[in-house]
């Protein structure tokens, strides 16, 4: 650790934390919470929805967080960066889902840009996960 980053932590009382699980990344995290605001946005669909609309994006989104998680258990870079573009995939895949959600009136405008920009924080997160190289 620098130098600068010492004192950083000892400054704002951080202590460095060591990633042991999945659910510690800020990835999954963020990517876990855009789960739970699809179940909640989506139980205001109509019924019809259920087995098209609604169940399509919430596989998507579970499907980013569990390859998030997939990923992490992955012992190669490769193989972590190939679970981490799938669920970038998904990810993009659920974004489409919403317009298609917004645009057929399932979705309030202000409900829409609230979950797109928790999609646009986990696509971020999920680049940077893709970017690490990482080292044991």
């Amino acid at each position: 650790m620098s130098i600068v980053f010492s004192i950083w932590y000892l400054v704002f009382g951080m202590e460095k934390k060591k990633i042991k699980s999945f659910t510690d990344l800020e990835a999954w995290q963020e990517a876990h919470k855009l789960v739970l605001m699809i179940y909640k946005y989506s139980e205001k669909f109509p019924r019809k929805e259920i087995f098209v609309l609604v169940s399509q994006m919430r596989r998507s989104a579970i499907s980013v967080s569990s390859n998030i998680a997939e990923g992490f258990s992955r012992s190669t870079v490769k193989d972590k960066c190939q679970f981490y573009t799938i669920a970038l995939s998904s990810l993009i895949e659920l974004q489409n889902q919403l317009i298609v959600a917004r645009d057929v009136g399932y979705l309030l405008k202000n409900d829409f840009m609230i979950i797109a920009k928790q999609t646009i924080s986990v696509a971020k997160l999920i680049n940077g996960l893709r970017k690490i190289r990482f080292t044991d």
